[in-house]
């Protein structure tokens, strides 16, 4: 399962009210790539889960996430945190078994072959 924070759902309701999609679904996956071989993907999707993709619903904001990605996630958090860059959407992963700086990239036991693409982004080092 995949859960957001309270914080979270909050930014997400004001963000789809903003882009009008009040019934659009947070998409969130993972893909290769980033300082730490994995990096994590969300967006909103106004369309409905795809074949293969599991939903979760909480306070009224619904999740799609694909099984592959799931692998990698399952149990982590959605937050929207603030720091000295501004304010965006973090996944709290409890499968990671390290992340880099910009915590937009982690590794898993099972990814350890993941190709590491180098995100640039946050200046931490592999």
């Amino acid at each position: 399962m995949i859960t957001i924070s309270e914080r979270a759902v909050t930014e997400l309701k004001d963000l789809m009210s903003t882009q009008a999609k009040q019934s659009a679904a947070l998409r969130v996956w993972v893909a290769g790539g980033g300082c730490s071989g994995l990096s994590y993907g969300m967006a909103l999707d106004d369309g409905d889960p795809e074949e293969g993709d599991q939903t979760f619903e909480q306070d009224g904001v619904k999740i799609f996430i694909d099984g592959l990605s799931m692998n990698y996630m399952e149990g982590s958090t959605v937050d929207f945190v603030d720091d000295a860059l501004g304010g965006g959407f973090k996944v709290e992963n409890p499968n990671a078994t390290s992340t880099c700086g910009c915590g937009s990239s982690f590794k898993t036991e099972g990814s350890e072959g993941a190709a590491a693409g180098g995100c640039g982004s946050c200046g931490c080092s592999k």
